[in-house]
Parts: structure tokens; C-alpha cells; sequence
């Protein structure tokens, strides 16, 4: 009961500070921050309010961001702050934490889940264009696992596929059944039309990441010929109707030039994406190309650029790879989150096919407490240098043990793909990465002391 109404109390009080900024955000963010910092305890998130106010003071790139963020639809905006600041990360945030401490084990802050295996595309280096489209969550397993979610205090949802934008109908009526929850997509972004923009302005809950590898060139070379103008008029849609939405990049051998690049970010940020998240290749399946795997040199490029542009445009970045260290490692195995595939598999991460449960047979929390993902628990981080936290790409020996050592067996849909296999691709890459990764992070501990 008390715990019921210090949530009311708190959602209160952001409901007025959300109302008090919408009438004038750049005279009243520096008012309402020194509200905070008198009424706030000694010495409370000390650090991250001296943060907030060197950027109000500075009205730097951050700043911007944020003045950005107040030209979005006034109804999204205050719906996403409600379900992902506050929800998924306050409120959520505090019950994930007694869970974890409960249960003794992980518990995510997001799950990742794949409505279906079908793709209305088929791009290079992705195993989910041989899927096809037989597989599917249905919405009642789909509601299922958010019902069980919230009880462990996740509030954050995030669609992979195949496409999502598949199913569109039955994402919209989720984003309905759970206005509570904070909705992201990966999407190939073809399938975003007027008539789901003007979807996506009624529930309001609902945040596509629109996959581009590049410029026109680049990026139809892995994904199909015209597909970058779709992207473009996608974006150029969800601009329009003042909708936030952002980029997902997967960065190969073959397109770093153009992702590291000035003029790609900019290029992001003035078709209107508030954030860019940036992965490496993953060299996943029987078939998989190792060549697009990036060389060191390549991948010290992404580590440079993203630094370098983070701290100066107006665009939260994420490199799921090189940043490691805002995250203390993997955040895999429900550490920070889990993935759930079309077939109702319950794996460690999206590019980890292997496991040990189904949603269809187990509880979510059963699935938590599995042989695999409890390895996850105790093994974690998986390095000391946080410039190689991956159990499959840098550390592949470490896969290869928990895989072997729980008895999970492969997920992939159509071409089983054994734990010796995935990790003799890795090797010989985590062993031409080490070198770089050791220079880099004990650059980075000198630069930090």
C-alpha cells in the first residue's frame, strides 16, 4: 500500500514538472532543475544533476537535443516520458532491483521480442531473410510475456524480426493493451506509411529505430536496390508528423567509410533522428560472410567517430560493441536484457542462438533461472577490458564453455549451427582484435585517471 501510493506521489510530481515545461521549456528547464537541486537531499544523483546543469548552462549539443525533443507531438512526448523515464527506468528500475536480490538472478531492464520471422527483405549478412514467414508470436503470448514483465518491473519492449512492421496491426493493439510500456522498433522502415504514422500519434507509446547502413550506395548494397529512398521518405514522414524515431546501423568491412563519417551523421540528424544505435556485425549462421566482419583498424574508426560526434551534435549514439564500459560489460542473459524469438525460444541475446527454454513451456522468470542464462549470471563480465565484453566475438572460448557446460542446444530456425562452429568464425577476429582492444582501453584508463 505504501509502496502504491509513493508511486502516485511521484507520478504526480512528474505530470507537473512535464506540464510546467511544455509552456516555455528553455525559461523553465534551468527553473525547474534549481527547484530540484534545492528540495533534492545532500548529495543525491549528485553527479548526474551537475551534469543536466552544465549542459542547461552550457546550451551545448545535448541542450539542443533536448529543445528537440519539445517539438515532438506534445502527447507523445509526455507518454514517452511517463512510460520510459519514469516506468521503465524510475519506477521499473527500483523492482528490477529487488527481484534481482530476491531471486538470485538476472533480471532485464528490456526484452527484445520478434513478432514474427518474416521479412519483406533480404539483406546481406542477416540470417532472418532465410526464416520465412511461418513463425510468429501470437498477440495473446505476446501480452503474455509484457503481463509477466511488469511484474518483474519491465516496462520496456523492443520489437526484432524479421520485420515487425509485418504484423503492424497487432504491434498497434499492444501499444493499446499496455500504455504503461515504452515500444521500440527495428525496422527495415519500408512499411512505414501516413496511415501508421497516424497510428503510431493514437497510442503514442510507439518508437520505430529505422535500420540504415550508410548512404545510397552502401546501404542498397546490402539491403536491396530503392530501398534507401524508402527509408527517406520514412523519415520524412515521421518528421513531419513530429514523431520521434531514430537509426540502427550495423557497421561491416564494407560500409565504415560512410558510418564513421561527418557527413552520415549529420545526414541523420537533419532527416530528424534523435538517436543512432550502432552495432557490429555478428557473423551468426552456417552461412554467415565472415568477410564483413570489420578489420581492427575498421573497428577503432566507429570507436573514434561515435566519441567524437557524441560530444558534439545533437544525437544520443549508442555502440553496443565499443561502449561497453557505460555498462560494465555484456548485457546479455538479462543482465540488461534477453530476446525472445518468433519460435517462443527464450536466448541470452538476439545474435545467441542457443537455449534452454520456451515461453510456450516455461514462466519468464523459470526462463531467467535457466541452466544457460544463469551462467550468464555468474560468469559476467566476461572481461576485464570492456573494449572486448562479447562471449561470442571476443571472448569466444567463454560461449563455447556456458553453451556445452548447460546442455542449450542451437535455436536457429532452419540450419542448426553448432557452438564450435560460430566460435572457430570468432577466433581468429577476437585474437586480431585483442592487440587494438588492450592499446585502446589502457588509453582510456590513462585518459580517465
Amino acid at each position: 500500500m505504501r509502496s502504491a501510493i509513493k508511486r502516485s506521489l511521484q507520478s504526480f510530481a512528474m505530470n507537473l514538472a512535464l506540464n510546467y515545461l511544455e509552456g516555455n521549456p528553455e525559461e523553465n528547464i534551468p527553473k525547474l532543475m534549481a527547484m530540484v537541486d534545492k528540495h533534492s537531499p545532500e548529495g543525491w544523483f549528485k553527479g548526474q544533476r551537475d551534469a543536466i546543469r552544465n549542459v542547461i548552462e552550457e546550451k551545448n549539443h545535448w541542450y539542443q537535443l533536448i529543445l528537440k525533443i519539445f517539438k515532438l507531438d506534445p502527447g507523445v512526448r509526455k507518454s514517452i516520458f511517463q512510460s520510459y523515464i519514469f516506468n521503465a527506468s524510475l519506477i521499473g528500475g527500483a523492482t528490477q532491483e529487488e527481484m534481482r536480490e530476491k531471486e538470485q538472478c538476472n533480471v532485464p531492464w528490456a526484452i527484445l521480442l520478434d513478432p514474427t520471422s518474416a521479412c519483406n527483405l533480404k539483406c546481406k549478412g542477416c540470417w532472418a531473410s532465410e526464416y520465412g514467414n511461418k513463425l510468429n508470436l501470437s498477440l495473446e503470448t505476446i501480452d503474455s510475456i509484457i503481463k509477466q514483465g511488469k511484474e518483474l518491473g519491465v516496462y520496456f519492449y523492443i520489437y526484432t524480426g524479421g520485420e515487425p512492421l509485418v504484423r503492424k496491426k497487432d504491434l498497434i493493439k499492444i501499444c493499446e493493451m499496455h500504455p504503461d510500456c515504452a515500444f521500440l522498433s527495428f525496422t527495415n522502415g519500408t512499411l512505414i506509411d501516413e496511415e501508421f504514422c497516424k497510428e503510431m500519434l493514437r497510442v503514442k507509446n510507439f518508437v520505430p529505430a529505422i535500420s540504415l547502413d550508410g548512404f545510397e550506395e552502401a546501404n542498397d548494397a546490402r539491403r536491396g536496390e530503392g530501398v534507401y529512398q524508402k527509408i527517406k521518405n520514412a523519415m520524412a514522414l515521421l518528421k513531419e508528423n513530429k514523431l520521434p524515431f531514430g537509426v540502427s546501423t550495423c557497421y561491416t568491412s564494407q560500409n565504415v567509410d560512410d558510418v564513421s563519417s561527418e557527413e552520415y551523421f549529420d545526414y541523420i540528424i537533419d532527416n530528424g533522428a534523435l538517436f543512432a544505435w550502432f552495432f557490429h556485425y555478428m557473423p551468426v549462421g552456417n552461412d554467415a560472410d565472415v568477410e564483413l566482419l570489420p578489420r581492427p583498424e575498421q573497428r577503432e574508426k566507429m570507436y573514434h567517430a561515435i566519441r567524437e560526434f557524441r560530444n558534439s551534435k545533437p544525437l544520443f549514439t549508442m555502440d553496443f560493441q565499443n561502449d561497453a564500459e557505460y555498462v560494465d560489460g555484456c548485457i546479455a542473459g538479462g543482465r540488461r536484457y534477453l530476446h525472445i524469438n518468433a519460435k517462443g525460444d527464450v536466448e541470452p541475446c538476439v545474435f545467441i542462438h542457443y537455449s534452454n527454454a520456451n515461453i510456450h513451456e516455461v514462466s519468464l522468470l523459470e526462463a531467467l533461472k535457466s541452466p544457460l542464462f544463469m551462467a550468464y549470471h555468474e560468469e559476467q563480465p566476461f572481461n576485464d577490458n570492456m573494449l572486448r565484453p562479447c562471449p561470442m566475438l571476443e571472448n569466444p572460448e567463454a560461449l563455447r564453455k556456458m553453451v556445452k557446460e548447460t546442455g542449450a542446444e542451437s535455436t536457429d530456425y532452419q540450419s542448426v549451427e553448432s557452438v564450435d562452429h560460430l566460435c572457430d568464425k570468432t577466433t581468429p577476429y577476437a585474437n586480431r582484435w585483442k592487440p587494438k582492444a588492450e592499446e585502446l582501453w589502457d588509453s582510456c584508463k590513462n585518459c580517465k585517471a
